[in-house]
């Protein structure tokens, strides 16, 4: 009775450590996303209405660049567009045009960009999820990480429109 005691405390103990340093995990990962490190590049030509995109992101754990891509991906549609280059892409303004609305519009961005927030409707990782070694770069002590993804661009506008954090393509200038 005794050893039945003390192995149901000590799995209690052991699933609380690991949720603890889970949640330290995501804490690490939401602020290194929040200082919004990352680089954004066409990728090809995708499906209308959506973008395919490599984001590089930087972590010292790859896991965590990994998941923080999709994150990265959609500010950097919202926020700060892509250029063209090969693949033939062209270049992409980014889908809001006040560069002070993410600080303004606080109140819409902070639980849009949450883990598991309403980002996630519009991107997709594009492939089986593996990272080829050309797109895991060490760089200093972290790793800089390369993610092929997928974005609903038209969708992501058309919200973005309804919330009225951005103005319609057919609103006055």
């Amino acid at each position: 009775m005794k050893t039945k005691y003390i192995i149901t405390l000590v799995l209690i103990f052991l699933s609380t450590m690991t949720f603890a340093q889970s949640a330290g995990r995501q804490r690490k990962a939401d602020k290194a996303t929040r200082e919004w490190r990352y680089e954004i590049e066409c990728a090809g030509i995708g499906k209308d209405g959506m973008y395919l995109i490599k984001v590089w992101s930087y972590s010292k754990n790859p896991k965590v660049a990994i998941t923080q891509a999709k994150k990265n991906a959609i500010h950097g549609i919202i926020f700060k567009g892509f250029s063209g280059g090969g693949q033939g892409c062209t270049s992409q303004r980014p889908l809001a045009t006040n560069p002070s609305i993410e600080e303004e519009k606080a109140d819409f961005f902070d639980p849009f960009f949450e883990e598991g927030g309403k980002f996630m409707k519009y991107v997709s990782e594009s492939g089986d999820g593996n990272v080829d070694s050309g797109d895991r770069v060490k760089v200093g002590k972290e790793y800089k990480i390369g993610v092929l993804v997928s974005v609903s661009k038209d969708a992501l506008r058309k919200d973005l429109e309804a919330a009225g954090i951005i103005k319609g393509l057919t609103s006055g200038f």
